[in-house]
């Protein structure tokens, strides 16, 4: 069976299909509000927002992923976030976690998730399932997406710690 689209496309259209989705929910809440009236101007106003929402939400995801192809896999499971590479790797508990840095020393650059006691997790930007990691990001209380995001576009080498967990010590100033 042959392909009607070549695979450059679909992959086009994969990465950018939240996208297309809620800017078409948006045209669609748009179309209904101005065609109509009474409720039903209401429910496309509704309709309308939820894709304005939804839009902003799929264009912070697109901009979170950091590529394909980099060693490992990540897995995340009822909480636990697991990294599995070729060289190391290790499990922490979202609950669990005191900090979130941002390490560009390496190549590709490294997610650092720090749990006390252990050593930090160490997840490629490009590793499979890497992209799953903006929810559990973005539901770290405090955290800011947007200057995550940014963090991830700057390409000096350093560390930069993106979240920390109120009341803890950051690691780099632990004493041991």
């Amino acid at each position: 069976m042959t392909r009607f689209l070549r695979p450059e496309a679909v992959r086009l259209l994969i990465r950018w299909q939240g996208i297309l989705i809620s800017a078409g929910i948006l045209a669609l809440g748009v179309i209904i509000a101005f065609g109509s009236y009474g409720i039903t101007f209401w429910l496309g106003c509704a309709i309308a927002l939820g894709g304005a929402v939804s839009l902003v939400a799929a264009a912070q995801r697109m901009r979170f992923a950091g590529g394909t192809g980099g060693p490992g896999v990540v897995q995340i499971d009822e909480g636990a976030i697991g990294y599995f590479g070729p060289l190391g790797g290790g499990v922490i508990a979202r609950s669990e976690m005191t900090a979130l840095a941002l390490d560009r020393t390496g190549k590709p650059a490294h997610w650092a998730l720090s749990q006390p006691d252990q050593d930090d997790v160490m997840i490629p930007l490009t590793a499979a399932g890497a992209d799953a990691l903006f929810d559990v990001f973005a539901a770290l209380p405090g955290m800011k997406t947007e200057r995550m995001l940014a963090e991830m576009r700057r390409k000096d080498a350093g560390r930069t710690v993106l979240w920390q967990r109120p009341g803890t010590t950051p690691p780099h100033l632990r004493l041991t």
